[in-house]
């Protein structure tokens, strides 16, 4: 086929697209950067303007150069200099891979001549690094591994670089199963496309509507080869089974093929210093024969005696590591090497995002400020947020110093990897809180604000090495547990309302205790005189003085004094002395005398060795999921039965408290709609818990999951699990005795069985409640970001309505099928309740799941969004209790149960 024909056959298939959706735009999404209309460009895809996608920057337009004429081109750039500059592109229910196109543009827009230099980063990789000096426009591509509902596009500014800016941006769904030899199945890497060849074909680039997921393929004539070659043009029919790539027929009918030559090779000039490469070399039989031919890179022979089958197309993927330079060669064995297309990736590696219990705790903390502090995305990649700190994905220093602050909030516990906090002159107030559960915590400087008390938690923070509380109120009594922390060397106790004796715990050569500013604080047991308080000098080691006098009674005197001081403080010696003894043996055990009494109260559950619970995993080998308390496992026992194993993480500091009460709890208690204990170790450190196994997986995994993209689940379906979890809530309040309130519902706490019954799990954090408090119980806030009930969170009040709260979101999740906090889409919906809640009210379903639509009866729908919409009432009163959730639910669920039986479906 010649040119001539190769142009019909593209007029045909343009016809071909309009006339039978051949070439569909399903999941594409064109950002025109600055633009403020939507426009159809001359491929017919639809583009849109940014302003929806981004918070930041400011448009402008470039007067773009083509030809002998010049067109006006909208951009946006960026002169803000803190901060990220990032676009939320929505990538849901896409596909597994997406290709993502950036285009940036400086033509002198601003007058200054100075093209900027910037860096590129999606998620949490830098992607790269544009220099528009180099090169103006400069385009970008990328193949990404979906993982979220949304992608981070961000522009990075860097010293000395002038403002970043940005033309356009495209996103393309790509084929299911496209790419997994060169991404290797890991959602680790990323590919940055370096080159896409149209081998033997010479009339410009190829895109869409020709390749359906617009791939643009560049022609071969940029490329030339070492060896000239014959381009061939042939139209032929293929058998596209092993096309998994999906090409299109365009690129599959022409080839480079080598004739009268012992080898073809294509020089690819690579622009990273030593980086790794994956290459994909397509083949298409356009010949009678088949040929047989070596390939070679770099020398290396990759591919001994390659056959090429007439009418079939195949692939070969390579992966290449620290090279700065590409020759790829086809060495002939038989008959005509032959070549159709060149894919060539920069590897990107991902690093792995920071954990979701921290990332949500910072921004309530954020919150709390009153301040837009930048803090978007990852704290810790691509560059951690200003004031913070981090080693790899865990953040490990916060300073919020002269940030106002006023308290100390519970989401400060959530911080769990965090190794030095300052806020200092925050303006806290009261008595140190919250952060008990922060065991890496190495300095904590809480200085020049007006705390009045040490509070009861600074004992736990047991690697705590300085701690500055110097200009504060604090008047209470030093207590004894900060002697208690054996790595403690600077006690900054300056300029407070201290007075009296010190703990003489704190009493040790290698702890420096700075004191002065008080009215009288020291390690003697005599009362502190008029010239002590004036003094307020910093406290130097006990000391015992022998005064002289000529009175023998006098003296006499003395020396009973100081003898009974002597075995006063012997007698202080021994105490402390048998103290650490037993200390030091209870903690050789990692077991407490409390917590052995605890865990043999719970008889009820069975005691597992180490061993046994190593073997059952095979050394741990098969993750299923990960929480904030830890992973789990897969297991299996040597009676055939299968198990889930949730082993807590060596960093995790939930602590001995959350697990005997998960024990306790579950042995307690049975319910079909409970995830049943099997049973648990608790040998030395290891703290482990044995779940019955159920492998539909979570509710979240599911709805917008790993699951999600195999099945959906129908209205009929959710409403169920909609139903069994309710009927669980409602044993755990009105079935038990004392009552339980779960504290952590969401939908990641709901299992699936195989026949996809629910079970709610995860008692971590659950408080029973007896008749007597049932009102409320205060406690320290703990649960999850965007199931947290605000009333809960505003007045530390516990009460069954905070579950009741949670649920609603997780009725919300079943309805939208999207999460709480969610990047995707406009800002206005990043929270789902203040979402979807008015929407609801008033009975609008626009908001519903797009894969709901047209399968459900409008009645249920309404019964459902009418009691989710009370149940995330912000005035806990005004929330229905779990009976009236369960009972509506149960309606709503009879409701779509006769509407599908009407319409004969079982969904």
């Amino acid at each position: 086929m010649g040119l001539h024909s190769l142009v019909w056959f593209e007029i045909l298939l343009v016809f071909g697209c309009y006339k039978y959706a051949f070439c569909d735009q399903n999941g594409f999404l064109s950002l025109s950067c600055g633009g403020t209309v939507n426009f159809v460009d001359s491929s017919n895809i639809t583009w849109t303007p940014d302003s929806t996608y981004v918070t930041t920057g400011t448009p402008s337009t470039v007067n773009f150069p083509e030809g002998n004429s010049s067109s006006i081109i909208p951009i946006r750039f960026f002169p803000e200099t803190k901060g990220r500059k990032c676009y939320w592109l929505p990538i849901k229910n896409v596909s597994s891979l997406v290709l993502v196109r950036t285009k940036f543009l400086y033509k002198n827009y601003d007058g200054l001549a100075k093209p900027p230099t910037f860096s590129v980063s999606l998620g949490t990789a830098i992607a790269t690094t544009i220099n528009l000096a180099n090169a103006d426009p400069w385009t970008e591509e990328f193949l990404w591994p979906v993982n979220k509902d949304y992608l981070s596009l961000c522009l990075n500014s860097v010293p000395g670089g002038g403002f970043p800016v940005i033309s356009s941006v495209e996103v393309r769904p790509l084929p299911e199963g496209a790419y997994t030899s060169s991404l290797q199945d890991s959602p680790n890497k990323s590919l940055r496309k370096c080159y896409r060849i149209n081998c033997g074909y010479t009339n410009g680039s190829l895109r869409y509507p020709f390749d359906q997921y617009d791939r643009i393929w560049d022609a071969d004539q940029n490329y030339t080869p070492f060896h000239l070659s014959t381009s061939f043009d042939i139209q032929s029919t293929f058998n596209l089974s092993s096309n998994n790539q999906s090409l299109p027929l365009s690129v599959l009918q022409t080839a480079r093929v080598l004739t009268r030559r012992d080898d073809l090779t294509y020089n690819l000039p690579l622009s990273s210093i030593l980086g790794d490469y994956s290459i994909v070399l397509y083949f298409a039989g356009i010949l009678p024969v088949s040929p047989t031919f070596d390939v070679l890179i770099d020398g290396g022979l990759l591919q001994s005696n390659y056959t090429v089958k007439s009418g079939e197309v195949s692939n070969l993927s390579f992966t290449i590591y620290g090279i700065n330079n590409m020759n790829i060669t086809l060495k002939s064995t038989r008959f005509y090497p032959l070549l159709s297309a060149i894919e060539v990736f920069e590897i990107v590696y991902i690093p792995a995002a920071s954990s979701l219990t921290t990332v949500s705790a910072l921004q309530v903390i954020q919150k709390s400020t009153g301040l837009d502090l930048g803090w978007e995305d990852d704290p810790c990649y691509p560059f951690p947020w200003d004031h913070i700190g981090c080693t790899g994905s865990l953040v490990t220093s916060l300073d919020l110093s002269n940030i106002i602050l006023r308290s100390i909030g519970p989401r400060f516990g959530d911080l769990l990897d965090l190794q030095t906090l300052d806020l200092h002159n925050s303006s806290l107030a009261g008595a140190i809180q919250n952060l008990g559960s922060l065991q890496q915590l190495e300095k904590l400087n809480l200085s020049f604000n007006q705390l009045k008390s040490f509070g009861s938690e600074l004992g736990d923070l047991v690697n705590l090495q300085v701690l500055d509380l110097r200009n504060n109120s604090i008047d209470s009594i030093v207590p004894d547990s900060l002697g208690q922390l054996k790595s403690l060397h600077l006690l900054n106790l300056e300029y407070n309302k201290l007075q009296g004796t010190l703990p003489q715990s704190l009493n040790r050569q290698t702890l420096d205790i700075r004191t002065s500013g008080n009215l009288c604080v020291s390690f003697s047991m005599s009362t502190c005189t008029d010239a002590d308080m004036s003094r307020n000098s910093s406290i130097e080691a006990p000391q015992v003085t022998l005064f002289t006098t000529t009175k023998t009674h006098s003296s006499h005197i003395h020396i009973v004094v100081i003898l009974a001081a002597i075995g006063g403080v012997i007698f202080a010696l021994v105490i402390v002395s048998v103290a650490v003894v037993l200390y030091v043996r209870r903690k050789d055990t990692g077991v407490t005398f409390k917590d052995s009494m605890d865990m043999r109260d719970c008889i009820a559950a069975k005691s597992y060795s180490y061993k046994e619970i190593k073997a059952a995993t095979k050394n741990f080998k098969e993750v299923i999921g990960r929480g904030s308390f830890g992973s789990v496992f897969v297991g299996k026992f040597p009676n055939g039965k299968q198990v889930a194993v949730k082993v807590r993480y060596d960093n995790s500091q939930l602590g001995a408290e959350a697990f005997i009460n998960e024990v306790c709890l579950l042995s307690q208690i049975r319910h079909q709609n409970l995830v049943s204990l099997e049973g648990f170790c608790h040998e030395s450190k290891q703290q482990i818990l044995v779940y019955e196994y159920l492998p539909g997986g979570s509710l979240a995994d599911n709805l917008y999951g790993a699951k999600s993209k195999k099945m959906t689940l129908g209205w009929g379906r959710r409403l169920k699990i909609a139903v069994d979890a309710a009927k669980a809530l409602d044993y755990l309040h009105n079935g038990s005795e004392p009552r339980i309130i779960h504290r952590d519902v969401k939908s990641s706490n709901i299992m699936l069985d195989k026949e996809m019954n629910a079970k709610v799990c995860d008692f971590g954090l659950s408080k029973q409640v007896t008749q007597a408090d049932a009102s409320h119980v205060t406690t320290v806030v703990k649960g999850t970001a965007g199931y947290l009930d605000p009333e809960y969170y505003a007045t530390q009040q516990l009460t069954e309505k905070s579950d009741i709260f949670s649920f609603g979101v997780v009725l919300l999740e079943l309805i939208c099928g999207r999460e709480p906090l969610s990047r995707a889409g406009a800002p206005d919906s990043f929270n789902l309740v203040l979402w979807a809640k008015p929407y609801l009210q008033a009975g609008a379903f626009e908001i519903v799941d797009e894969q709901l639509k047209g399968t459900f009866a409008e009645e249920s729908m309404h019964k459902a969004a009418a009691i989710a919409a009370r149940s995330v009432e912000r005035d806990a009163a005004q929330r229905p209790n779990i009976a009236e959730v369960l009972a509506e639910l149960k309606e709503a669920y009879s409701i779509q149960l006769s509407y599908l039986a009407t319409a004969g479906t079982v969904s």
